[in-house]
C-alpha cells in the first residue's frame, strides 16, 4: 500500500514529511490497519525513488508518534494502538488550554491564537 505513495519533489514539503503524512492518512482512513507489515526502509526507498535516509527519517518520526512499531528483525508494522495522532492532538490541546488559563487569557483570545497559528502554518 505504501508503494502507491506519490512524492512531489517540487513541493515545499520535504519528501520525508510527505511520506509521513501519507502513512498517517492511510492509518486514519483504515487503508493501513494495526499489525500491517510495512516495507523495509531500503525496499520502500527503492520503490519510491528516495534516499534510504529520507525513508528512515519518516519511519523514525512515525515510530516516535506511535504510528508504527519496529519489532527487530521481524520488521516494522502499523502500531496496534490505533490512530495515536488524535490522542497526541488531544493532549496538546489540553496543555494549550492549561497555558492559556495560567496566562489569564479568555476563550476568544485562545481561539484567536489558534486561528492565527493555523493560517500561518498553511
Amino acid at each position: 500500500m505504501l508503494t502507491t505513495v506519490r512524492i512531489d519533489h517540487d513541493s515545499p514539503v520535504p519528501p520525508y514529511e510527505q511520506l509521513r503524512l501519507a502513512v498517517v492518512d492511510r492509518v486514519r482512513s483504515g487503508r493501513l490497519t494495526a499489525g500491517t507489515k510495512i516495507p523495509t526502509v531500503r525496499a520502500l526507498a527503492a520503490q519510491l525513488g528516495l534516499a534510504p535516509n529520507t525513508v528512515a527519517r519518516a519511519y523514525r518520526e512515525l515510530e516516535a508518534d506511535g504510528v508504527i512499531e519496529t519489532r527487530g528483525r521481524q520488521g516494522s508494522f502499523i502500531a496496534s494502538s490505533g490512530d495515536p495522532t488524535r490522542d497526541a492532538a488531544g493532549r496538546a490541546a489540553i496543555a494549550y488550554v492549561a497555558t492559556i488559563r495560567r496566562l489569564g487569557l479568555d476563550d476568544d483570545a485562545a481561539l484567536g491564537f489558534v486561528r492565527s497559528a493555523l493560517e500561518t502554518a498553511g
